[in-house]
């Protein structure tokens, strides 16, 4: 009943975004089958056929060790106490669970830990373990881009997308390049911005939102893998899959009208910088660009979580208010006892998170949308980190870890509009205004496709499956 509940779910987020579409009397719906057709393919690979989903589960095992590597670094600059090993130090299984108890402050060891710090909590972890990872994925996928070895695989994708979609070449190449980078995939197609139709530009943006890039694959699998083993080449599928899904929700909301420059052909890539860098120069350059991510993701971090418990103390300040003489001030108090930021975002999200199929239970449901929801203000990490907390403890099903782990793995939030949108109107001054306009339609693009990924994972999946790597 579940599995049927995502294959409707699938048509009804269709629904959901032909309701936001510029022009309904413009269905792209050759685009949409194609669309949906390519998820329904990758997702039965993925999910049933025992050769690719071990391909997968090896993947994973790949990233995982590329994951291990970047901790070589910064345990030599921090040591193994700020750097400490969770699955030598409490097993696969008690990685998760000690993830679930460093949400709780204050942090108690429990007997058989290893981490020799009893205060250590959730925060040091991020810093000292899961940021130096983003510095490092982004070092080697400079080099690999250096070495040409991406632009390849690249190509490959974009001329699937092209032929099969019937979409331009040059959305189609920044669709694909978005599978490995985020918002530096424009520049590949950079000559073609200044001519590009509407819908090309939301569907650039849309598929940025919607996937994730390279350099923070390992910082998300970094929160899971120790109960979703292999979380890592899962992420990377959810990637692929969900370019095509963000191509049909960007045309169903902004169905394309003119006819593109690049329709029926694939431009070459145009690099980032003119010269060729040794590799070493580009390990080095990749290094600091993961740098800079990586305190922006810090700085977001501080910022948007300490705006979210400005307002949820205000909220809490009103909630008090029950407490009062007044009847008028106990109602309104009354009702803030149960507004919070999570709990909104939660309920606005519920109906979307029931299209995924992820659960018939009300709390497995209620819990699932609101680790959804949260992502639209805190972006992905703090509901991947809640996430394995919930999973490690029981509180959430194999099938809703799936699920919602698919679900999260993009950029659909929105401290993401402001870097895609400014970022892209930057390579192209002269249409800063359209692109300007485009930016909340497609976050809501991308946002609807991570939901469809999720539709897919969950049509798939069936209890017992060696899906998660276990």
């Amino acid at each position: 009943m579940l599995n049927l509940l995502s294959l409707l779910g699938i048509a009804g987020l269709c629904f959901v975004a032909w309701l936001g579409s510029e022009d309904r009397r413009q269905v792209p719906w050759k685009l949409m089958f194609w669309g949906v057709g390519i998820q329904l393919a990758l997702g039965l690979f993925i999910f049933r056929f025992p050769l690719t989903r071990d391909i997968v589960v090896w993947l994973s095992g790949l990233l995982n060790a590329l994951i291990d590597a970047s901790e070589a670094g910064a345990e030599f600059l921090f040591g193994p106490i700020l750097v400490p090993d969770l699955g030598a130090s409490v097993g696969p299984q008690g990685a998760g669970r000690w993830i679930a108890r460093a949400l709780t402050p204050p942090f108690t060891p429990v007997p058989g830990d290893r981490l020799g710090v009893d205060n250590l909590g959730l925060g040091y972890i991020f810093a000292f373990r899961a940021l130096p990872q983003v510095i490092f994925f982004a070092a080697i996928f400079n080099l690999l881009y250096n070495l040409g070895v991406i632009q390849p695989i690249v190509r490959v994708f974009a001329r699937f997308f092209r032929s099969v979609m019937n979409i331009s070449g040059a959305e189609s190449l920044a669709g694909a390049a978005n599978i490995f980078v985020g918002i530096e995939s424009a520049i590949a197609i950079k000559p073609f911005l200044v001519n590009m139709t509407r819908s090309e530009l939301c569907a650039i943006l849309a598929s940025c939102f919607g996937s994730i890039a390279s350099t923070v694959l390992g910082l998300y699998a970094g929160f899971l893998r120790g109960i979703f083993p292999a979380i890592s080449g899962h992420l990377m599928s959810a990637s692929v899959l969900t370019i095509p899904a963000a191509f049909v929700m960007a045309k169903i909301l902004v169905p394309e009208k003119d006819i593109p420059e690049t329709l029926g052909k694939v431009p070459a890539m145009i690099n980032a910088e003119e010269e060729k860098q040794g590799p070493m120069d580009a390990l080095i350059l990749g290094a600091l660009d993961g740098v800079k991510l990586a305190v922006g993701i810090a700085a977001s971090l501080i910022a948007i979580l300490g705006l979210v418990a400005l307002l949820n103390l205000i909220f809490g300040s009103l909630a008090s208010l029950q407490n009062s003489d007044m009847a008028m001030l106990q109602i309104i108090g009354q009702a803030f006892s149960v507004i919070t930021l999570d709990n909104i975002t939660g309920a606005l999200f519920l109906p979307l998170t029931f299209l995924t199929g992820v659960s018939l239970d009300w709390n497995e449901l209620w819990t699932s949308s609101v680790l959804i929801g949260q992502r639209l203000l805190k972006t992905a990490i703090p509901p991947y980190v809640a996430l394995a907390g919930l999973s490690a403890e029981g509180a959430l099903s194999d099938r809703a870890l799936v699920i919602i782990s698919y679900v999260l793995c993009g950029f659909a939030h929105v401290p993401s509009v402001g870097i895609f949108v400014g970022g892209l109107a930057g390579l192209v001054p002269s249409r800063r205004k359209d692109i300007s306009s485009l930016g909340w339609k497609a976050l809501w693009a991308g946002t609807l496709a991570t939901l469809m990924t999720g539709s897919v994972a969950g049509l798939y999946f069936y209890e017992g499956t060696t899906v998660l790597g276990r």
